[in-house]
């Protein structure tokens, strides 16, 4: 499996009374990974759109393991899990510099259009691009 790497630093703004990382930012880094690796692909949010499609979040996992703290150096760790569905699944691991695992993380978004109705199968416009993305996910040439 191939990973989309993203590096970030926690901020002051993100520390809590604790002195560590508040749990609710590691689903916006979850997120600045999804958008980096969808980017590349012609999948970000703006990009689906302009294809008349959106993915809403229906799905959210996430496992803490170790807390981050103000100034380290995160990286986000994305890719794409395979799905039969109309929908867009993203896994992702936020790494500390020292290598250790801090988190885990899964999204799943469906496919609708514009409207709101849930597509049942891939539209082409998106079925290529995914397809692209899972080839590169899975470490095959593209």
């Amino acid at each position: 499996m191939i990973w989309d790497e993203t590096e970030i630093t926690v901020r002051f703004n993100e520390v809590d009374a604790y002195q560590i990382a508040w749990h609710g930012h590691y689903v916006s880094w979850m997120e600045i990974g999804r958008l980096a690796l969808a980017r590349r692909f012609g999948l970000d949010p703006f990009q689906l759109t302009e294809l008349g499609y959106l993915g809403p979040v229906v799905q959210l996992e996430l496992k803490y393991l170790r807390p981050a703290r103000f100034n380290d150096t995160l990286t986000i760790r994305t890719t794409l899990e395979p799905s039969d569905a109309a929908t867009l699944i993203f896994i992702n691991d936020i790494i500390a510099r020292d290598g250790s695992r801090l988190a885990s993380g899964r999204l799943v978004h469906a496919l609708t259009d514009l409207d709101g109705t849930l597509q049942l199968r891939l539209p082409e416009s998106v079925s290529e691009r995914l397809a692209r993305m899972q080839q590169w996910a899975s470490g095959q040439k593209q």
